[in-house]
């Protein structure tokens, strides 16, 4: 298979190019490591391929919407993670 036939049908499966795959797999890793291995940004946008940290930044924003210091420490918060009342559900209508 040739390497413009790859992309072709790479892209009909993904809906993206091979890079913007990449991407996408080292922005949701870097993720994965500021809620579950905090550190740095910067050395976890090193750690996960990015040359610049104000590159992985600007990427992380468009993808995710929020820098990434500020995505992370969302997550963290105890009111992000805490399971979701019986009476919510309720009222969205999963009990009925």
């Amino acid at each position: 298979m040739s390497v413009a036939a790859f992309y072709r049908h790479f892209k009909t499966v993904t809906n993206m190019t091979p890079i913007q795959y990449q991407k996408r797999l080292r922005l949701l890793r870097a993720r994965w490591m500021l809620i579950f291995d905090p550190g740095d940004a910067a050395t976890i946008a090193f750690s996960v391929g990015y040359e610049s940290a104000s590159q992985f930044s600007r990427e992380y924003v468009r993808l995710f919407g929020m820098p990434p210091a500020r995505d992370a420490a969302r997550f963290r918060q105890p009111s992000a993670l805490a399971p979701v009342k019986i009476g919510a559900m309720d009222a969205l209508g999963y009990n009925s």
